[in-house]
């Protein structure tokens, strides 16, 4: 079995998608599962919307998830450069040798010509599509128009009234009528290669042996695969992954705010949380099992058991996999994070001493400010207004009985049966006058993070104003 590499080929033309983590997931897995390598490769030759910073944060989003990878320009490695703006020559060169061997040509169509095609084509309800106008150019025409440096571009030779085959590892093997293929474009005017004839040049230079991409480049697979046969060159085995959907089947899209990486490092979701989530889009465990951790993903994950089926993207259950995460998670280990998630807004004692309390109610880390603002600020408003009766009862009990939990929790039972209400009642009302809200941690152990002192000071005040 050759070596397996596998990559992913990002454009800087916007920031890290989660969809572009979906498929570096399977294409790291899969190689460190079979003792490969993952590679990066900046696919920046559409100029026009190139984003200066993009790539950095290609790079820290796949660190943060802890899938950095082996090859890729800023690692470098023996099959570079890795960014395509930097490769222009080698396109350039096999682009001539499709000329040469017929399998491409010279097209010296305006704009203002191509505009009209697609007009007319869309008034006599046509599929868009190049008329192969200049295909059938005398040598001599070209030659001429070369020598006056008439702007041109290079298309493919789709030949015509063919069956072309595809094959991929979900799907089997698809069949397209090459009539309907377009003569697509593979060098642009200003010497750029199109995505087409980059992305077959790239990853047969770069020997990559297996091609994880979205669903959407199933269409333009017969134009790849026609240029792997031109080439002579052996194919490497193709996965189309399908595609992410929210809950109402619509496309999971850049244009939606909670693709990209950074929105949800901003609402506090754990990387191995998110990988879990990622992993079982598509595919399932052998075990039938829902947790599991990136290393035990690593020594199941196969590509060709992913299924076609677009799975359901739903925060709601990528929530629940975080709590589940932030729960079986060391304390330890989350304080950490929750320190470093609010660039040590917080002090770790103060985390940590609330964290034990609030932990098994955590879903996201952004959520600890909001379970312990209480902690930090005494109520301004009530969500209940505290019983004046039961407090005046408990406040002297509570005073003398030392501040332990045992001790305080048989005080204020006593004192509920002495007021002939339910204990639960008691305890709200130190509740209500504490905190302000209706729900929070265990009460007792809340009074005791906050000591005697601010405890009662707290209780006195809601006296006050429950009075």
């Amino acid at each position: 079995m050759k070596t397996v590499r596998t990559r992913i080929a990002p454009s800087p033309t916007g920031y890290p998608h989660i969809g572009t983590i979906y498929q570096a997931l399977f294409d790291y897995a899969y190689a460190k599962k079979n003792g490969g390598k993952f590679i990066i490769r900046i696919e920046d030759t559409d100029r026009t919307r190139f984003v200066e910073d993009a790539e950095d944060k290609i790079y820290q989003a796949l660190d943060w998830f802890g899938i950095s990878e082996d090859e890729s320009p800023r690692k470098g490695g023996e099959y570079g450069p890795y960014r395509q703006s930097e490769r222009l020559k080698i396109y350039q060169k096999y682009a001539s040798v499709l000329i040469e061997q017929g399998q491409a040509y010279y097209c010296f169509c305006s704009k203002e010509r191509l505009e009209e095609m697609r007009v007319l084509q869309q008034k006599e309800g046509k599929p868009p599509m190049y008329d192969k106008y200049c295909r059938n150019l005398k040598k001599a025409n070209v030659e001429k128009f070369l020598k006056e440096n008439k702007a041109y571009v290079v298309r493919l030779m789709v030949p015509k009234n063919q069956t072309i085959k595809i094959r991929d590892e979900i799907r089997g093997e698809i069949l397209f009528d090459s009539n309907v293929v377009d003569d697509q474009v593979l060098l642009k005017a200003d010497g750029y290669p199109t995505y087409h004839l980059a992305v077959v040049v790239d990853d047969h230079l770069m020997k990559i042996s297996h091609i994880v991409r979205g669903e959407e480049w199933l269409s333009s697979a017969p134009k790849h695969f026609l240029l792997y046969d031109y080439f002579g060159w052996e194919k490497p085995l193709f996965i189309h992954t399908p595609i992410l959907r929210n809950p109402d089947k619509s496309k999971f899209s850049k244009r939606q705010g909670h693709t990209n990486v950074s929105w949800y490092q901003e609402q506090g979701y754990i990387p191995e949380a998110i990988l879990n989530y990622l992993a079982l889009m598509g595919w399932s465990h052998p075990a039938g099992i829902d947790i599991f951790s990136l290393d035990e993903f690593i020594g199941e994950v196969e590509l060709n058991k992913l299924s076609p089926v677009g799975p359901i993207f739903d925060l709601r259950k990528l929530e629940w996999m975080n709590g589940e995460y932030i729960r079986k998670n060391p304390l330890s280990a989350v304080e950490s994070r929750i320190y470093d998630f609010f660039h040590g807004r917080y002090s770790k004692q103060e985390i940590g001493e609330s964290l034990p309390l609030i932990q098994d109610r955590l879903k996201r880390l952004t959520q600890w400010e909001e379970l312990t603002d209480f902690f930090r600020a005494r109520p301004t408003n009530y969500e209940e207004t505290p019983d004046k009766n039961i407090l005046k009862e408990l406040i002297p009990i509570l005073r003398d009985c030392g501040w332990q939990k045992e001790k305080m929790e048989e005080k204020i039972r006593n004192t509920a049966q002495k007021l002939n209400i339910k204990a639960g009642q008691a305890f709200m009302a130190l509740r209500d006058a504490i905190t302000g809200k209706k729900a929070t941690p265990p009460i007792l152990e809340t009074m005791i993070v906050l000591g005697k002192e601010e405890s009662f000071a707290r209780l006195e005040e809601a006296l006050k104003i429950s009075a």
